[in-house]
């Protein structure tokens, strides 16, 4: 198979598999268990891990595929099985009271979608493998925040930020032909493992303080 046509093909699949990514995106935002949660992010990471596959194959970049191993151990395997654990020792399985109920997430996340869209339509025009994703990565990080916003638990707070990362690492396949340099994927893949270490702990300790995981309770702590 000629470069063109496995560039092309490659270029469909990073599309589609950023697809699916967005759409597991908006199941988190919909679903209350909390349990799913963790699973639909391990999903969405495993989706992001096949796309530097993709990446890595098509351009030779070979570093790529030590990112898509290190998100494959770390985000669909490690982080997962530590959250679920975290989730039954607390023993609080579905956010009860968002902020914002299920019909106008929906229609929010669109609304953050279509922003998305317009926000990277000049970059998107450009002519290279994952360019055509800017958006998605864009949509990722904005759905993310609103989620962050949106939900009271610190676990899903938790979940938000790291679907957030997912959309930094989609945009630097889409931004860069070759990815971000493998040190400083590296480096952003284990601060993300030790914040979320830590945020763990720190669900833990409201958990323990509070007998509830709503952050909003933080606002009871005096000096």
């Amino acid at each position: 198979m000629n470069p063109q046509a496995t560039s092309e093909i490659g270029s469909h699949l990073i599309t589609l598999l950023a697809s699916l990514m967005l759409v597991v995106q908006v199941l988190l935002v919909v679903q209350t268990m909390l349990i799913t949660n963790v699973r639909l992010f391990a999903l969405q990471s495993l989706l992001l891990a096949a796309i530097a596959c993709v990446v890595g194959y098509v351009y030779g970049a070979w570093h790529v595929l030590v990112i898509a191993a290190l998100t494959v151990i770390g985000k669909v395997i490690f982080l997962p099985w530590r959250l679920e654990r975290l989730v039954r020792q607390i023993k609080i399985e579905q956010e009860i009271r968002p902020f914002v109920n299920m019909p106008a997430s929906m229609l929010i996340c669109g609304g953050l979608t279509v922003l998305a869209y317009v926000v990277a339509r000049p970059i998107s025009s450009l002519q290279r493998v994952g360019s055509n994703t800017l958006a998605i990565a864009i949509a990722l990080l904005l759905t993310g925040f609103f989620l962050m916003i949106n939900r009271r638990k610190a676990i899903t707070q938790v979940l938000a930020l790291l679907t957030m990362e997912n959309g930094v690492m989609l945009a630097a396949i889409a931004l860069t032909t070759y990815g971000m340099p493998l040190v400083v994927e590296i480096g952003i893949f284990f601060d993300v493992v030790i914040a979320v270490m830590v945020l763990g702990i720190l669900v833990y300790r409201i958990r323990e303080t509070f007998a509830s995981m709503d952050v909003s309770k933080l606002s009871e702590l005096k000096w």
